[in-house]
């Protein structure tokens, strides 16, 4: 599983790190940049008890690239102590929700892999580990620039996370 996890974490490391990023446009810099964000969460509530329920932690790198679309990858334990990743190359954000200018509404679609036995049914479609994975999420940004995050996780939980902006 570690073998996996880590390949499929480098392989994901190397094609953003290696992307090209959007060129400058001469008449609005910040218009074309990619914004990347470091994101962390401290905390996530199920919505229904097990106990084998175990403490998520999360960490995770997101672009977002001109037009409103995101990428990243998050590194996480999942409700079982698994270690697993989630990759999405796909993604949107939608600034200023219902014109409250700090919300934001992101969506995201991607691979997980991570959940291997005994939890391999606790998420859908999966095959050997890996399964695919979308995630919405509601996102508020404060004055400094840093946010916070509410993603939903299915029918499972809520993650409550932090994100900072690298500059």
């Amino acid at each position: 599983m570690k073998r996996k996890f880590h390949l499929t974490a480098f392989l994901f490391s190397l094609s953003l790190s290696g992307a090209t990023f959007a060129q400058q446009d001469q008449t609005d810099p910040a218009a074309s940049a990619n914004k990347l964000t470091l994101q962390f969460s401290p905390f996530t509530y199920h919505y229904s008890y097990d106990v084998e329920h175990r403490p998520v932690h999360m960490v995770g790198l997101e672009r977002e690239k001109p037009g409103d679309k995101l990428d990243g990858v998050t590194f996480f334990t999942n409700s079982f102590g698994q270690d697993c990743v989630y990759v999405y190359p796909w993604g949107g954000v939608y600034h200023n929700f219902y014109g409250i200018q700090p919300l934001s509404f992101k969506w995201t679609a991607g691979l997980l892999y991570g959940y291997v036995d005994p939890y391999k049914n606790k998420v859908p479609l999966n095959h050997d580990g890996f399964s695919p994975g979308a995630i919405i999420a509601f996102e508020y940004k404060f004055q400094s620039g840093w946010s916070a995050q509410v993603d939903m996780l299915g029918t499972a939980a809520l993650m409550f996370q932090v994100n900072m902006p690298l500059k």
